[in-house]
């Protein structure tokens, strides 16, 4: 009868142990939460701009300002693998101003989304020796509608297990979108995807 009570009392302690195991994991997100996260960090953003004497000249903030958006959408918050070639290719990219600046792809970051299998080059300036942040320009389905022509940009970054989420809802346009003084990368044709991302900033002004 020992025995017995003893194996109950280990049943009785597994069961808690996974319990408390599972409920230890990745809680589900809370929308309304991430909806309040983003919404804040447009608002920054956009306070920024309105502080900040560049990019976007005194006499456009008022007809530029404030910066539109999509609305904050979770399901455009997706997971990515980065997969690291053998060795990281330059990739010269073609500016808004008629000048190339190069860069270095580190490696491509596979996705699903909306049941397509999708790939971003992530890329540092060449040369770089620390990597801060990846960056990863693209074009959609949007660009030239209801986004900026030239593309629009994310910054990620580095994590030490290789997988990654990429956030649409912080896209935003390169600066060359409100002032056209400034110099910006073009996305490459591998970082062209045929679907829309509607999500993050839209085209000045819109």
């Amino acid at each position: 009868m020992v025995v017995t009570l003893r194996f109950l009392r280990f049943l009785v302690f597994l069961v808690v142990a996974l319990a408390s195991a599972c409920s230890s994991g990745p809680a589900a997100p809370d929308e309304s939460s991430y909806v309040q996260q983003i919404e804040a960090w447009h608002a920054a953003r956009d306070q920024q701009f309105r502080a900040d004497k560049d990019p976007i000249p005194a006499n456009k903030k008022a007809t530029l300002l404030p910066i539109p958006y999509f609305p904050v959408d979770p399901n455009y918050t997706v997971a990515a693998a980065l997969r690291l070639g053998q060795e990281r290719p330059v990739v010269p990219m073609p500016t808004s101003t008629g000048t190339i600046r190069r860069y270095q792809r580190i490696g491509v970051l596979e996705f699903t989304f909306q049941g397509q299998s999708l790939s971003l080059g992530a890329f540092v300036p060449e040369g770089t020796r620390e990597i801060e942040q990846l960056f990863v320009p693209f074009v959609d389905g949007t660009s030239g509608k209801q986004t900026y022509p030239a593309g629009r940009y994310l910054d990620i970054f580095p994590t030490t297990t290789g997988l990654y989420t990429i956030d649409f809802n912080k896209a935003y346009n390169p600066y060359c979108a409100y002032n056209e003084t400034y110099e910006c990368p073009y996305p490459p044709p591998s970082n062209r995807l045929k679907i829309e991302i509607r999500a993050g900033e839209k085209a000045p002004g819109a």
